[in-house]
């Protein structure tokens, strides 16, 4: 399976409410993810409870898509442009969008950084 055919797999997870188990399947032990501007979290363990901690805040996921993705196959990169209209527990209600490059080790995620406002 080519690394786009991954990404794509992932996000349809995502998109259809299985955050968390996109993330176990997808994601290396030894992970970093970062949010722009903010620190580097490093390891799936803290990777893990930041995700926990954002499902836990959400009451619905109104929708969400992904408007591209591409990769370089040869270097294991993929970049996706996604977005999702989620009301929080406090009931605000948002749409949130990024772009998301990853880093590919075999199946799984080694690096991804998010870029969004």
């Amino acid at each position: 399976m080519s690394y786009k055919e991954k990404v794509t797999t992932m996000y349809n997870m995502v998109n259809s409410g299985q955050i968390l188990d996109a993330f176990e399947k997808y994601y290396h032990n030894d992970v970093v993810m970062q949010e722009m501007g903010e620190a580097e979290r490093v390891g799936k363990d803290a990777n893990r409870e930041y995700e926990k901690n954002f499902v836990g805040s959400v009451k619905a996921i109104n929708g969400g898509g992904v408007d591209a993705i591409t990769s370089d196959e040869s270097n294991g990169v993929t970049m996706v442009e996604s977005w999702m209209d989620i009301t929080f527990q406090n009931d605000a209600r948002v749409k949130l969008e990024q772009v998301a490059v990853q880093y590919w080790k075999g199946d799984q995620i080694v690096k991804e950084r998010f870029y969004h406002k």
